[in-house]
């Protein structure tokens, strides 16, 4: 394992527009804890764990206003019926082809433990969404429960997605759901988590996947592996359909290494992956990690920013995936840090700029518990094609109330 050199930060620079302010209506969402995602015509679509109708949730899509300010519109509030689902996972939508939305529920359906649904874009002459539940997970003991993150596509339609829970260990699986042609849906595990005895395995599948270039996946577990810090880890599909799960990294090694990944992880060109974790590194407040293939020698760690917790100005917990920009810059979101407004800080939007002597953090904003501003940013960032960042709050903002629970949260743009 490698160590960045010292801790370097760099004040706020970017000017930050609220997009949209959650909570204005009885039957709004309220808490947005998704990262957000652009449709081809410069729309942003995203979740809210709790709020509207049958405040168990929404799904809503925020369109730029001609005139200036953007435009929200729920597009489906979840229903409490034992069918439908609740809570929708904090990972971002994706879109397929004909352009449908999918996600996940942490809970609903009728097994009670989550479901997988698709959003159908309106039919002329209605303007409504449709949304259809495509699977629902079952509470036997076998299969997985709870996803709280996104899915991936693959080009032939499938699905895949994980869930925190589950499995024939209660260690969360690994999961693909494959179209068939009479409309529905089949489930495969390709993984079930046993993080128990001496397996070394993770446990607490709660972060997305990605595919790498030979159609490998790879994700990140909470806890588990040689030190209970967590792993990263990969799955290799087999010309018999199997998969096969490589654990490429344990973290844990206290006091230096990260602790607790709290993201997925992405990958550069090089086919090197990055990620955070919420705790553990130099300043005990969290790490941006790289790690690099070696052959043999399996995968390296580099640690390429240590979150200082005593460094009242900067961020702590870092959560959310990360996002490259096009000269390589990494940008993420702290839970907590920097502004002293909140007990335990109010979360930071951070820049990570490689240079010859290590990394360089760039805090570009302070969020403030101030009646106007959101706070508590848990899910990422975005960049549109001119750099500027996209996210959201999960409290906050002007229609937040005097606790955590009564908060509306908000949309937010950063402007360079």
């Amino acid at each position: 394992m490698l160590i960045a050199g010292p801790l370097m930060s760099i004040p706020a620079v970017s000017q930050e527009l609220i997009l949209h302010n959650f909570g204005n209506n009885a039957s709004g969402g309220l808490q947005p804890d998704s990262q957000l995602v652009f449709d081809s015509a410069g729309n942003l679509y995203g979740t809210t764990a709790t709020g509207g109708a049958a405040n168990v949730g929404t799904v809503f899509e925020l369109t730029p206003n001609p005139g200036g300010g953007w435009i929200e519109k729920g597009l489906h509030s979840f229903a409490k019926n034992n069918t439908d689902g609740r809570a929708p996972g904090g990972g971002p939508l994706i879109f397929d082809p004909d352009g449908n939305l999918y996600g996940t529920t942490e809970n609903g359906g009728t097994g009670g433990v989550g479901t997988v649904f698709e959003l159908s874009p309106p039919v002329p002459p209605s303007t409504e969404w449709t949304e259809k539940v495509i699977y629902s997970f079952s509470n036997d003991g076998i299969d997985g429960q709870d996803p709280v993150v996104g899915l991936v596509r693959d080009s032939a339609g499938n699905l895949y997605g994980t869930t925190f829970d589950g499995g024939t260990s209660y260690s969360g699986t690994v999961f693909e759901l494959s179209p068939s042609a009479g409309g529905g849906w089949t489930e495969k595990l390709l993984h079930t988590f046993y993080a128990k005895g001496t397996t070394g395995d993770g446990r607490d599948g709660r972060n997305g996947l990605i595919f790498g270039p030979a159609g490998n996946l790879y994700g990140t577990t909470a806890f588990g592996g040689s030190e209970d810090g967590g792993t990263v880890y990969e799955l290799s599909p087999s010309a018999g359909g199997t998969w096969t799960e490589t654990v490429l990294y344990s973290f844990g090694t206290y006091p230096t290494d990260g602790d607790l990944p709290t993201s997925g992880v992405i990958l550069d060109p090089a086919g090197n992956l990055y990620g955070v974790t919420a705790y553990g590194g130099r300043g005990q407040g969290g790490v941006v990690y790289e790690l690099t293939p070696s052959g043999s020698e399996g995968w390296n760690e580099k640690i390429l920013y240590a979150f200082d917790y005593l460094n009242k100005s900067d961020g702590t917990g870092p959560i959310g995936n990360l996002a490259f920009d096009s000269a390589g810059n990494l940008y993420g979101t702290t839970l907590t840090g920097g502004s002293t407004t909140c007990i335990y800080g109010c979360g930071i939007v951070f820049e990570l700029k490689p240079t010859d002597s290590g990394w360089i953090e760039r805090i570009l904003h302070n969020f403030v518990y101030n009646g106007a501003d959101g706070y508590f940013a848990g899910s990422g960032v975005i960049l549109d094609s001119e750099g500027n960042l996209y996210g959201s709050t999960g409290c906050g903002g002007r229609f937040g109330g005097p606790n955590d629970e009564a908060n509306g949260g908000t949309a937010f743009e950063l402007r360079h």
